[in-house]
């Protein structure tokens, strides 16, 4: 057994057996790429990604032409890194109980999170609810340059109907904004909620999600009472 592999398997079992608990960014990396680098000493590879892109998020945020820059990174890892923080995602929002039952946007917050983890892009969802605000399933319905692109509302109104729902909370991302509703989001709020209400569908909220921020248009719109409590 050589050093390297001998190496890769003490760390391996010593994640196996502690966790990451006081692992710095560096040492976490290098465990990720065991797996996309199956020989060889990967520890100066990790530590290059660091201090390039300042953090494991940094990395792992990282586009893959920005990785595959990166001399020993090629498409392989770098698909590999990028597909973590997805992975990331599923797995949080998979662990969304049906019976949970969303009265606010904060019981929102946890079910939806998870759909924007590392979006590089725009993205709308909703997060469809029965007539006693339990949870039926969330389900994309635009992804681009949101607003440009235009919402499908007979998409909304599709994915709705499919999950037998009653209400919903839309939700989309800003990229590289902060998470502050638009004068667009307004506007596409209004618009989204005469749509649905004409067909018995209700908007309880609209969700504007940037990183770990969120803000709903519901509690910070004012005086604009684009929707009634």
């Amino acid at each position: 057994m050589s050093f390297h592999t001998g190496h890769r398997a003490r760390v391996k079992q010593e994640f196996l057996a502690r966790g990451f608990e006081g692992w710095p960014d560096h040492r976490i990396l290098e465990l990720l790429l065991f797996y996309a680098i199956p020989q060889g000493d990967v520890n100066p590879l990790a530590h290059t990604l660091i201090e390039r892109f300042g953090s494991l998020s940094g990395v792992l945020d990282a586009p893959v032409e920005e990785l595959c820059r990166v001399p020993g990174i090629g498409q392989h890892t770098a698909g590999f890194l990028r597909l973590l923080p997805s992975v990331a995602g599923a797995y949080t929002a998979s662990r969304g109980r049906r019976d949970t039952v969303v009265n606010c946007p904060e019981d929102a917050f946890p079910l939806l999170q998870a759909y924007f983890f590392g979006a590089r892009n725009e993205l709308v969802y909703l997060l469809c609810l029965d007539g006693k605000n339990q949870y039926l399933g969330v389900r994309k319905v635009a992804e681009g340059s949101v607003w440009a692109a235009d919402i499908n509302l007979r998409r909304i109104m599709e994915e709705t109907v499919a999950l037998r729902g009653a209400k919903i909370y839309l939700a989309h991302n800003h990229v590289g904004a902060l998470a502050l509703p638009s004068k667009t989001d307004w506007d596409t709020t209004l618009t989204v909620y005469g749509v649905l209400g004409s067909v018995g569908i209700e908007l309880v909220d609209h969700l504007v999600f940037q990183d770990d921020e969120m803000v709903s248009l519901r509690q910070s719109q004012g005086k604009r009472m684009i929707l009634p409590y």
